[in-house]
């Protein structure tokens, strides 16, 4: 049995001791270091005995799984992904921003100890109501676990609160269409639809829907006055579920959650199956992108808007993956902001951030926008 592990150059001779004093000094043996000619390179004494790219060695130990899932899966997403391994230039993930992720806007009004009723609403099998609720609860508002059942049975109503959030996970089992049944749950009780269609009309009133909620609330669009525009969303071009970490743009749109942010490019986890967002007409997309109502799209790590698989990781035209309605109250997203606004929740993230994430500030700006 053997082990490879990498440390700190300036941590060898501490790891070595350890060995040592357990008795496994003869065992431990520094074996390499890493370079930056992206190649893999064996040597004994002095000698190059074995080199190849690492692209070269990765095409190798990735062809397997390749074959496979162009048989399973979309065959054009499969070679896209695996053409993409001979990119020796990909940076990687980045962020960008156009403001100060640790700025805390939200003070002011946190300080005045007013804390807005925040509905996180779920239904049958949703799972991401605890990060949500976490966020929304940072930014100064008071966060009520609302299930669904609480609505149609008329144990609460939206009248008490100011915004409402459709969360994320795995409505009805993540069936196909479960974006859609829980819409109908709406559409189909009276009481139910009343309470949504009152709480959409009141101009002191706003709405997220992340995922699972995105879908629900695409279907609820002629309900939202200035969300006619928004598209359904169906599954992945690339058939298959998709959680990963992509790079988004966040757009210059009227969203109250994204205001301050225009031009940023980070990162964003995305975990769904049907996310691909698909427009009634065939150059709707590239209309209501012009139109300045997308709050987000999908960018490759040059930082240029994209179709391609997996930086794209669903196939929607524009790389749009975020739409607000027109007068920014309501937004949709296929993403998940609320599991990265700590930077401890990040895979990955700038050595300077601190605590707050740069999702952190899209949850501020809603309470900003209270007041």
């Amino acid at each position: 049995l053997g082990a490879v592990i990498q440390v700190h150059h300036y941590d060898t001779e501490d790891v070595l001791s350890v060995f040592r004093g357990n008795d496994l000094g003869k065992h431990a043996h520094v074996i390499g270091k890493l370079n930056t000619s992206d190649e893999i390179v064996f040597s004994w004494a002095k000698e190059v005995i074995y080199q190849q790219p690492r692209t070269v060695l990765q095409k190798i130990w990735s062809e397997t799984s390749y074959r496979m899932q162009t048989l399973r899966d979309n065959a054009d997403c499969a070679l896209q992904e695996f053409e993409r391994i001979e990119d020796s230039n990909d940076t990687g993930l980045f962020a960008d921003l156009s403001y100060d992720v640790d700025e805390d806007i939200a003070t002011p009004y946190i300080n005045t100890g007013i804390r807005p009723f925040m509905a996180i609403l779920r239904e049958q099998g949703v799972n991401g109501q605890i990060e949500m609720a976490a966020a929304f609860d940072r930014a100064g508002f008071q966060a009520i676990d609302v299930h669904m059942t609480d609505i149609i049975s008329g144990k609460v109503s939206l009248n008490d609160f100011k915004g409402v959030v459709a969360c994320g996970g795995f409505s009805y089992g993540d069936v196909l269409g479960a974006g859609g049944g829980w819409a109908k749950s709406i559409l189909f009780n009276q009481r139910a639809k009343d309470e949504f269609s009152q709480f959409f009309l009141r101009e002191d009133a706003f709405g997220l829907g992340v995922c699972n909620g995105c879908q629900m609330f695409s279907q609820l669009k002629h309900l939202i006055s200035g969300a006619e525009h928004w598209p359904r969303f169906y599954k992945n071009q690339s058939e298959q579920f998709e959680a990963r970490v992509a790079m988004v743009e966040v757009m210059d749109s009227p969203s109250i959650f994204l205001q301050g942010m225009q031009g940023s490019k980070m990162p964003i986890p995305v975990a769904h199956g049907e996310g691909r967002a698909v427009f009634e007409e065939a150059n709707e997309a590239q209309a209501i992108l012009e139109s300045g109502l997308v709050s987000l799209r999908y960018l490759d790590n040059t930082g240029e808007p994209t179709e391609h698989y997996p930086e794209n990781p669903n196939g929607s035209p524009q790389g749009i993956t975020g739409l607000t309605s027109e007068d920014g109250r309501f937004t949709i997203m296929m993403p998940h902001p609320e599991r990265a606004f700590r930077t401890v929740t990040n895979s990955w993230h700038p050595d300077d951030w601190n605590e707050d994430g740069a999702w952190m500030r899209m949850f501020r700006n809603a309470r900003a926008w209270v007041g």
